[in-house]
């Protein structure tokens, strides 16, 4: 632990749309300990058209906006410039700690560039595994190079933690805090959301994301022909799809499931509308993980359009099942989940297996004691 007598100035680095999600609550409780953080926001702007909500909803703004993102970048041609400016930036602040969230291209370099210039790097949503190298892909691979360069993992769950440990990280490092996204999610839920569109109280909404790189192509045919097929069979459901600006999915989805009275093609919601989305919907199907998160609070069913979790919690807990782009399978599991109350009933959980809302509070509790040696936190303890 260190001992410091000044400020502690702190970096928390950001990219796409969930990271800022997730960080936002965690800024938002740093930023009330001024007496013990310098806290500096920067954004990397990978995720660009995403990045103006931050002033919407969370009246945040970046300290240092680098603005990397091009269309059609590379992987290797965004981080190579991610690595090249957060260098710069960060040596000129010379933090105590650099924070990043998740398992981003953002993450990987924000951990590589605090170890550079030897500052500690703290990793929030630490020992997600799929073990998978491919998928998801580039994911599985950024966050377990961020765990090998960080010396505090905020881990999200137990099961997190046993990852981290399997891998050889020192326990005394790691700590249990639920995942910041409750903290977010709990705060806009408790207002009144109107759905983005207007809803029809006699049908029930399904509402689809799914944007993975691993789904590009025939993956994303095949769910796509799955929603068509319910679509014609179930008049009386209205399903709702927030299409990804990414071509390879934009294309396809329209190309597949344009111009049906009952499928409903809208643009990326900001975060506040997609929740009010999800408030209203009967279930989801999504290949994201944020939603895997953020169901269980919201109480939805969830079919997972992935091969592989690394949040086993949730199947664990019931709220969810894998799919993956079986058409099929996931006509079969929608229509059960239509037409049995009781199913759908076994599928709502009455806690989230993924935080209570005290994520934020807890990761400031445990800088506190890192860097002032107050007493800490309790950690978040899961059923599941």
């Amino acid at each position: 632990m260190t001992h410091h007598q000044s400020r502690t100035r702190i970096v928390i680095v950001a990219g796409t749309r969930p990271e800022i999600i997730k960080l936002a609550p965690v800024v938002e409780d740093l930023r009330r300990y001024e007496e013990h953080f310098d806290l500096k926001l920067i954004l990397t702007g990978q995720h660009r058209e995403l990045i103006d909500q931050l002033k919407k909803c969370f009246d945040l703004s970046p300290d240092i906006n680098l603005d990397l993102m091009k269309e059609d970048q590379s992987l290797t041609g965004f981080l190579s410039e991610c690595l090249a400016s957060l260098e710069s930036v960060i040596k000129d602040l010379s933090p105590d700690l650099v924070i990043a969230q998740g398992d981003t291209s953002t993450v990987l370099a924000s951990g590589l560039v605090a170890y550079y210039v030897k500052a500690p790097f703290a990793h929030v949503e630490a020992g997600l595994r799929s073990n998978e190298i491919y998928n998801p892909f580039p994911e599985e691979i950024n966050r377990k190079l961020a765990g090998g360069l960080a010396s505090i993992h905020f881990a999200p769950t137990p099961n997190a933690r046993e990852n981290l440990i399997r891998e050889g990280i020192d326990q005394e490092k790691i700590y249990i805090t639920g995942n910041t996204v409750v903290d977010t999610l709990q705060r806009i839920v408790e207002e009144d959301l109107a759905p983005p569109a207007p809803v029809d109280p006699d049908k029930k909404i399904i509402v689809i994301t799914a944007h993975r790189r691993e789904n590009f192509g025939e993956p994303l045919e095949s769910i796509c022909h799955a929603v068509l097929s319910l679509a014609a069979k179930h008049a009386n459901v209205d399903f709702v799809y927030p299409v990804h600006p990414n071509p390879n999915v934009s294309n396809t989805v329209h190309r597949i499931l344009s111009g049906k009275p009952n499928i409903r093609l809208v643009p990326p919601l900001d975060y506040f509308k997609f929740v009010a989305l999800l408030k209203a919907a009967y279930m989801v199907l999504s290949d994201s993980g944020g939603v895997q998160e953020e169901l269980p609070t919201l109480q939805k069913p969830l079919l997972i359009l992935r091969q592989v979790t690394e949040r086993p919690e949730i199947i664990n807990a019931g709220c969810a099942k894998l799919v993956g782009s079986d058409g099929e399978l996931i006509i079969k599991e929608v229509e059960r989940l239509l037409r049995d109350p009781i199913y759908y009933q076994a599928m709502i959980t009455d806690s989230n297996p993924f935080g209570d809302g005290k994520s934020s509070r807890r990761i400031t509790g445990i800088l506190q004691n890192y860097f002032y040696d107050i007493p800490l936190p309790e950690p978040f303890t899961c059923s599941y």
